[in-house]
């Protein structure tokens, strides 16, 4: 597999949450002491940010569509994430997340690509400048079909390609996000 875009080349870095950022619990994180960090996540950002690359994150939120959540919490758990990142010396540019049920044939829900679409126009980003890391299909997906490089790190859903990863492959694939972005910022 081909490497990610080197550091001159890349406008933005986009994550998943649950399963690339912090660990996937197999069902939803409904409350903010839920949300426990992978490691090296945290210091993976203060990476990107310390070399002036902004980080995103993208969500599919179905447990708010579902009325399992609100979206106040979903917003508190989102707020300690970004205390936690800040505390490593991170900063997240922004947190995009689609709440609709799996059903509502939404756009912003991946596989689709509309949460990527609405924070490059956001924030102006060049989207076949960017990277989107994910744990799942879906986030390669998304990312493909909104022209962005891809990286699979294998610390959520998908734990190895040879046990069935069905989907679109990325240009990258990685055992967690520390590896991702060591790699992305050594090219």
């Amino acid at each position: 597999m081909t490497s990610a875009s080197p550091p001159g080349l890349l406008d933005a870095v986009f994550l998943d949450r649950d399963g690339v950022l912090n660990r996937e619990l197999g069902g939803y994180v409904t409350s903010p002491e839920a949300l426990e960090l992978l490691p090296g996540a945290a210091d993976a950002v203060e990476r990107l940010t310390a070399r002036s690359i902004p980080c995103f994150v993208f969500t599919n939120q179905a447990v708010i569509g579902r009325g399992g959540m609100s979206t106040e919490t979903l917003l508190a758990i989102h707020d300690k994430l970004k205390r936690e990142i800040e505390a490593a010396g991170g900063r997240l540019e922004g947190i995009y997340f689609c709440p609709h049920h799996p059903d509502a044939g939404c756009d912003c829900r991946k596989p689709l690509p509309g949460l990527l679409f609405q924070a490059a126009r956001d924030h102006d980003l060049d989207l076949t400048r960017c990277t989107v890391i994910g744990d799942s299909p879906r986030d390669i997906a998304a990312g493909r079909a909104a022209g962005c490089r891809t990286i699979l790190v294998l610390t959520g859903h998908t734990r190895n390609m040879a046990d069935g990863y069905a989907g679109p492959l990325p240009d990258a694939v990685y055992p967690d996000l520390a590896a991702a972005i060591h790699t992305l910022l050594a090219t």
